[in-house]
C-alpha cells in the first residue's frame, strides 16, 4: 500500500519519490496544502472504492498515517 500511496503522491503532487518516506510530514515535509490533501483524499477514495470522513482525514499527518488508514479500510 505505500508503494501505491508513494506513486500517487509522485504522480498527482509532482513530488520527488526520494522525499517520500513513511515518517514524512504531508504539509512540513512534502509541502501539500489543505486543498492539495483534499484532492488527494478524493483520488484515493476513487481509487480505493472507499469514503474516507472529515474527521479522518484532519487525523493525516504523515505518509504513513494515510497508508495505515488505507490499509486497514481497503480489502
Amino acid at each position: 500500500m505505500f508503494e501505491d500511496f508513494k506513486a500517487l503522491l509522485v504522480e498527482q503532487m509532482n513530488i520527488d519519490e526520494a522525499d517520500i518516506t513513511p515518517d514524512a510530514e504531508l504539509i512540513a515535509d512534502l509541502g501539500i496544502n489543505s486543498l492539495e490533501l483534499a484532492d488527494l483524499v478524493f483520488s484515493c477514495e476513487s481509487k480505493y472504492n472507499i469514503e474516507i470522513g472529515e474527521e479522518d482525514y484532519k487525523k493525516f499527518l504523515t505518509v504513513g498515517d494515510v497508508v495505515a488508514y488505507l490499509e486497514a479500510h481497503c480489502a
